[in-house]
């Protein structure tokens, strides 16, 4: 009856260890890794600031796009000398 219980106590204690503890520890570095991860409140500021002045540089390009595309027909490289690394006329 003792021998059955050792046993016993000693199985368990081997799951724990092979099954929870490594859980558990990958569980507790990941919560760890994840609150580092976040953004401070001066990162996110300057995220905001870059994400503002990236959408000020798409209108201003698409207003350049427009322009050029009224004044010269051939401004834009054709798809094929793109893909070949071909320079577009200058002329």
């Amino acid at each position: 009856m003792e021998d059955t219980f050792l046993t016993l106590l000693l199985v368990q204690g081997v799951l724990f260890l092979v099954v929870v503890c490594p859980m558990w520890l990958a569980l507790h570095y990941k919560k760890i890794y994840r609150s580092q991860r976040m953004l401070t409140e001066e990162e996110h500021i300057e995220l905001e600031r870059l994400t503002e002045l990236a959408e000020s540089m798409g209108e201003r390009i698409t207003t350049l796009e427009s322009i050029l595309d009224a004044s010269t027909e051939r401004w834009r490289r054709t798809e094929k000398s793109d893909q070949e690394g071909g320079h577009h006329d200058t002329a």
